[in-house]
């Protein structure tokens, strides 16, 4: 099992990050791991009492996915302990999802319990966690900020009744590239990550559902329409044979944005937010959508099975759902933000950034992103497997 990263005082932006190591544990890939874990229904598995009070709360994020206090001016975390008196704990050990499951599966499949209160996994592990049974209904009835959810992420194909998860942080798979690294050329299509010109200097995701997504689009197959093996082939048969001739240097997870800064890519599977930061200290680093399209993500809040600290958790969701709170999330981390009233509030303190598309996503930049479809579990697997072949994992 990974090591869980140290507490983070004060937290670190993407752009600051440097990847952690960590192993899929036990000798096993993802997809063994995911096969011996069997299948449940949410509440069977057995844990210890859920704990409803406490004046704690420790919230294990993805890096960069929140304001920092700079100087005078408090970050999230910090402007909640003062406004709610909770002693909370943050840390940004969640670089891959891959890697996460692989830290936590020995102990929720075991029937205990980890440590964090909150986690926020990609909308496709989150599926699976429920369908596991390894997480508990969110306390929404303590979250009067949920009527701001953006209409757009109600009845969510991973949590139909939307007792399980709550919208973090949301956003889309595209390509990002280093102006230095080729050469001045701007990059508009997936076919940028086959083109000899960069062979070596290309970056995959470790995340399967991004890289194979956009390798789709570029092959003219709308990921939302999958239901079998057969029809990803085209993708996976793509993805070995670049990997053989040399044309991908790294499959990495969050930790892309350093060989994208280094220039050690010129051209990478790469997340909206992420980029944007990066770009504001380097303008020679941007993002693009496709001109074959996009692959839409999200994030979800979470509860382990028999979290600490439900009541704090309430808290801490409807502090962050409150518009004037989320705004600041969103002009720092620039990802898509689930809560209404967002844009209206950024547009208080940028409003070049509240007219920003990849924020806010006009209908023109809607029609070019697709979902990645939810697959039959036997149907994952195979993908699952196909993928950690090729990349090693």
């Amino acid at each position: 099992m990974a090591v869980r990263s140290s507490e983070i005082q004060s937290p670190i932006s993407r752009r600051q990050f440097l990847g952690r190591s960590a192993s899929l544990g036990a000798g096993l890939s993802l997809p063994a791991l995911l096969a011996s874990c069997g299948s449940g229904s949410p509440g069977s598995t057995e844990s210890q009492p859920t704990a409803a009070g406490g004046n704690s709360l420790f919230f294990e994020d993805w890096p960069g996915y929140i304001d920092p206090t700079e100087r005078e001016s408090l970050g999230t975390v910090d402007r909640f302990k003062k406004a709610s008196g909770i002693d909370m704990r943050y840390t940004e050990a969640f670089n891959d999802n891959a890697e996460y499951f692989a830290k936590i599966q020995p102990i929720l499949g075991a029937g205990g319990r980890i440590d964090p209160d909150i986690f926020p996994p990609t909308f496709w592990l989150a599926e699976r966690l429920i369908r596991l049974g390894w997480v508990d209904k969110l306390p929404l009835e303590q979250v009067p900020n949920l009527a701001n959810l953006q209409d757009g992420f109600k009845n969510a194909t991973w949590d139909p009744t939307g007792e399980y998860t709550l919208p973090w942080q949301a956003g889309m798979t595209g390509l990002a590239y280093n102006l230095d690294a080729t050469g001045g050329r701007d990059i508009h299509s997936v076919g940028a990550l086959l083109d000899p010109k960069f062979k070596g200097k290309i970056g995959m995701v470790t995340e399967m559902v991004d890289t194979i997504g956009l390798l789709l689009l570029g092959l003219g197959i709308d990921p939302s329409t999958l239901s079998s093996f057969e029809q990803a082939a085209p993708a996976f048969e793509q993805l070995e044979k670049a990997k053989s001739a040399g044309q991908i240097r790294a499959f990495t997870g969050n930790d892309y944005v350093d060989d994208l800064s280094s220039g050690n890519f010129a051209v990478c599977i790469a997340w909206s937010g992420d980029v944007l930061q990066l770009s504001q200290d380097n303008p020679k680093i941007r993002f693009v959508i496709p001109e074959e399209g996009g692959v839409r993500f999200a994030d979800l809040m979470m509860m382990p099975k028999g979290a600490h600290n439900r009541d704090a958790a309430a808290k801490w969701m409807n502090f962050v759902y409150d518009p004037v709170q989320a705004a600041r999330i969103t002009a720092h981390v620039q990802f898509i933000s689930p809560v209404k009233g967002v844009q209206q509030e950024l547009a208080k303190l940028d409003p070049e950034l509240a007219a920003n598309p990849l924020l806010f996503p006009d209908e023109a930049t809607e029609g070019r992103l697709r979902n990645f479809a939810n697959l039959a579990e036997d149907v994952q697997q195979q993908y699952d497997e196909a993928f950690s072949r090729i990349t090693g994992a």
